[in-house]
């Protein structure tokens, strides 16, 4: 099959990583694979940029040479950030203008040529998230194009948070008002963040953009699949699967500790949690500042033993509670050394605020890790209480600290839960698994398609 995928990036962390992992293992089993992106950071040939594909001249602008040469350090530094908002807000008047008045950003004509962009038409387009940043120059996907694309091929749409319901958040903390119109947003704040309450007007736009499309949408979980069905999407939905995430079994699974750690210059001896997230800090969804409090809890539990935390995914000069000490390291793009980290760890701790289906859990989980988790999200769906790991209330330190502390101090239970977490991982989450469902899946649309076409005359 010809299989076009379309993704915010193809290196980054969460849904982009999931999109990264089909698009490789679809080329490897001799389809011909391609991902659109509105920002590319590989040399990769069958990797297509999608912003300004209508408009290549602008590409050699010098705006954008500005903040595309800009985008390495933006990622660390929020200066840089704010040197590539001037400089688009200079370049991009009407963009700016709509972004000062909470409007969300739809005009990207390139989109309508997406189908173009492969060198063969492809047989199904496979969107994930169609959002970026809500800033000027952000964002790379127009959602008007929805009807118009999925009536010239077979398009399934993956959602990974849920911001296609919504009227701007990619996750409502509890907000109940994406099911009537949104409208009064409690929080304007919560990413990706607008500077005025256009919420109503988003979702309108998202509303009418949907009308008339014809979508085949997975998610990864049943939690975000029951949103769905009672969004302003479910109108458009022709058909629904959940499709849980997978992880490549062949990088992520149970190593020797002493080994990984020494790789990684970490204390053999010292107790290893691991909390891991594409910008640790600033990640209101992640919720460092209650790892942050469970961890000063453990330190104090266990003044007598080394204690480490490594936080990985920022570079930060480490912090400490006591003699336990809190490393950051910066984001790590190569899977194998990933894997390492899980594999020096005794815990792995994950304190979501709101989550749909983290890659890092079924990572932790592959390696024999325990995971102590928040029962927020799609995350009880893979996390069995007691028998992979513990799961606990959302924003709640002292529930968090004593399950830790639980773990790291019965070896016994911590060599059971890890055995059954990569029994279980093996069982369900295999990467292997999530692409033969999707390729089946594809299959069966592609065929549905043809036979239709052939029973129209067309």
């Amino acid at each position: 099959m010809r299989i076009l995928q379309v993704s915010t990036a193809d290196v980054a962390g969460g849904a982009e990583r999931v999109a990264w992992n089909l698009f490789q293992e679809y080329r490897r089993a001799g389809h011909q694979s391609w991902l659109a992106v509105g920002r590319k950071r590989t040399a990769d040939p069958d990797v297509l940029l999608v912003r300004e594909a209508a408009r290549p001249h602008l590409e050699l602008s010098p705006h954008r040479v500005l903040t595309r040469a800009l985008d390495p350090i933006a990622a660390h530094s929020a200066s840089a950030r704010r040197v590539q908002q001037m400089v688009a807000r200079m370049f991009n008047l009407p963009r700016w203008l709509r972004w000062q008045l909470g409007l969300e950003e739809l005009d990207f004509p390139e989109t309508y040529r997406l189908l173009s962009l492969p060198p063969a038409r492809p047989d199904i387009l496979h969107c994930h998230n169609l959002h970026g940043q809500i800033l000027p120059g952000g964002g790379y996907f127009d959602l008007r194009a929805l009807p118009w694309l999925s009536r010239r091929v077979p398009l399934v749409l993956t959602l990974h948070d849920t911001w296609m319901l919504t009227g701007h958040c990619a996750y409502t903390l509890g907000c109940q008002r994406w099911r009537t119109g949104c409208g009064r947003c409690p929080d304007l704040s919560i990413y990706p963040a607008i500077r005025r309450d256009a919420t109503a007007w988003n979702w309108k736009r998202k509303r009418a953009a949907y009308q008339g499309s014809r979508l085949y949408v997975a998610a990864p979980s049943r939690w975000l699949m029951e949103q769905i069905e009672q969004s302003v999407l479910a109108p458009s939905v022709v058909e629904g699967r959940v499709i849980p995430n997978g992880v490549d079994l062949s990088v992520f699974g149970v190593g020797n500790r002493s080994s990984a750690r020494r790789a990684l210059g970490l204390p053999d001896p010292a107790l290893i949690l691991l909390f891991a997230a594409n910008g640790i800090r600033r990640n209101e969804f992640k919720d460092f500042p209650t790892v942050r409090a469970a961890f000063d809890r453990v330190a104090a539990m266990l003044a007598a033993r080394p204690l480490l935390l490594i936080a990985l995914g920022e570079d930060a000069p480490s912090e400490y509670a006591g003699t336990a000490e809190i490393r950051f390291v910066r984001y790590e793009h190569e899977a194998a050394n990933v894997a390492r980290f899980y594999q020096a760890a005794d815990v792995y701790v994950h304190a979501a605020r709101a989550d749909t289906f983290p890659n890092v859990v079924l990572e932790a989980l592959a390696c024999g890790i325990p995971v102590v988790a928040t029962a927020v999200g799609g995350i009880p769906e893979q996390i069995e209480d007691g028998q992979t790991g513990f799961l606990v209330p959302a924003g709640d330190p002292e529930a968090l600290a004593s399950r830790i502390f639980q773990v790291l101090t019965d070896d016994t239970l911590r060599s059971a839960l890890g055995t059954r977490a990569a029994a279980e991982a093996r069982a369900r989450f295999g990467l292997r698994h999530q692409v033969q469902t999707y390729l089946d899946w594809y299959a069966c649309l592609v065929d549905v398609r043809t036979r239709t076409a052939a029973s129209s005359g067309v």
